[in-house]
């Protein structure tokens, strides 16, 4: 490796772990380094070439995400023995990553599996021209402060939406349009907590929005046990009993993230104590893209049961189309917390939520975008079904329980490592809690099958493979 750099950088033009990456590229090529050969730790080479350690890892990190270079976890970075295929660049397929520059457009990213990427299945045109209608001849026009009469189609579209979901009884008087799920979670609890201190209750495992609404209210929150069908009912009395406990957070059809179901059984008794603690629910829908499995507590508790969802998982999340739908006869409350926040949405948003939702070719995406989700889940658990995995194949994320051998945070690093991105179970625990050794793979689907299967693989063989001494 000493023959092939310099004593240092020098004045070089362009940024410098760039100029680190060619000479390696270079390298490699000419046969001065070899296929398997190591290369110097990241701080003994930065200390030859007289650069930051950042600028070396960088490097080592774009030549990674290329499959020239392989990294190890406590083995050290290599040239790879052969080529492995490339990862996509440009923007398709990127959900909350960031961007590693490299190539002549200045820009390559790794695979991100952190949140749910959907599938583009004829919706981005259908999108593009409704968008168009409503630019052309705007109905609730471009001058006014939105209104609850400008948004009604849209309501109406919205329960047609949702008429295959047992909700119970409801009109267009129930339901507020928000700016996503999250959005809608905040209303229901500025519409429902009370008094100085209240407490919020979720699952022990919860999707991370259940904690930050609460909090951004001053409300405490406390995490409730749960086993393989959902919230324990003693648990959940026990933890309603210990404060001020007002709501109670939970995703019963599909719970994000373990794909745990809760059945119709364990949410009665779960109702019995709502009902007994007072407790209000809310139901948070969002990940469910299926046909329902068992009766929703707005069917079961239809009078403290509030419930969310959104298009994000099933046709787009760019929209930022949200529905809160509060219990029966209670909707005027839920509308006067979005009024007091935002005034509703803006009006060419809910022209447009008003055409996308009643359009029939929106129905035949939506089925479409499940069967590709399907296709994906298959396809990856044909890669990692040896191991102890969680899914369904109408559910866009996998919840894979790691080997004894790895550590979570081991298992992201090293997957990172190799050009992709998934989420450990830290990011749903309490913050003093102790999550299990597991994460979170959510499905892309704005990747092509090629590049998907190839990143799975790698998971696998990271699996099969653990770096030695990993979980000391």
């Amino acid at each position: 490796m000493g023959t092939i750099w310099p004593s240092s950088l020098g004045d070089t033009s362009g940024p410098k772990y760039a100029a680190v990456a060619t000479t390696i590229r270079r390298a490699v090529a000419a046969g001065d380094l070899e296929r398997g050969a190591k290369l110097p730790p990241v701080r003994e080479l930065a200390y030859r070439l007289q650069i930051t350690p950042g600028t070396v890892a960088r490097a080592y990190s774009v030549l990674t995400d290329e499959g020239l270079l392989e990294a190890t976890v406590g083995r050290g970075t290599f040239v790879a023995a052969e080529p492995k295929p490339q990862l996509p660049q440009g923007e398709t397929g990127l959900i909350e990553v960031d961007a590693v520059p490299h190539g002549s457009n200045g820009v390559t990213y790794p695979i991100s599996f952190l949140s749910p990427a959907l599938p583009e299945v004829g919706q981005a045109a259908l999108i593009r021209r409704l968008l168009g209608e409503v630019a052309a001849n705007p109905p609730s026009g471009v001058m006014h402060y939105p209104s609850g009469a400008a948004s009604g189609k849209a309501r109406t579209a919205a329960l047609d939406w949702l008429a295959q979901t047992p909700l119970g009884a409801l009109d267009d008087s129930d339901i507020v349009l928000a700016h996503g799920a999250q959005n809608a979670s905040m209303l229901i609890l500025q519409t429902v907590l009370r008094g100085r201190t209240p407490l919020v209750l979720i699952e022990e495992l919860a999707y991370p929005g259940f904690r930050r609404a609460p909090e951004m209210l001053r409300a405490d929150v406390a995490p409730v046990a749960m086993d393989r069908h959902g919230i324990i009912p003693e648990a959940l009395d026990a933890a309603a009993a210990a404060g001020d406990a007002q709501v109670l957070c939970t995703c019963p059809e599909v719970h994000n993230p373990t794909v745990t179901f809760t059945p119709a059984e364990r949410r009665e008794e779960l109702v019995e104590v709502a009902r007994t603690r007072n407790l209000q629910i809310l139901e948070d829908d969002t990940y469910r893209i299926g046909p329902a499995q068992a009766p929703f507590y707005r069917t079961l508790a239809p009078e403290r049961t509030w419930y969310v969802s959104s298009i994000s998982k099933s046709l787009t999340p760019a929209l930022r189309i949200g529905f809160a739908i509060a219990p029966h006869g209670q909707g005027a409350a839920l509308r006067r917390s979005a009024e007091h926040s935002f005034f509703g949405l803006s009006a060419p948003i809910v022209d447009l939520a008003a055409r996308l939702l009643a359009d029939p070719e929106t129905a035949r995406i939506a089925e479409k975008v499940r069967a590709a989700t399907g296709a994906l889940i298959r396809s990856a658990v044909n890669h990692l079904g040896a191991y102890d995995v969680a899914w369904r194949e109408d559910v866009p994320f996998l919840w894979l329980h790691l080997p004894a051998v790895w550590r979570s945070s081991a298992f992201c690093l090293a997957a990172e490592a190799e050009g992709i991105r998934v989420r450990p179970a830290d990011h749903f625990a309490p913050r003093d809690g102790k999550p299990p050794h597991a994460v979170r793979i959510a499905i892309n689907g704005q990747i092509d099958r090629e590049h998907f299967d190839a990143a799975m693989k790698r998971l696998a063989d990271l699996l099969a493979n653990p770096p030695e001494r990993i979980g000391v």
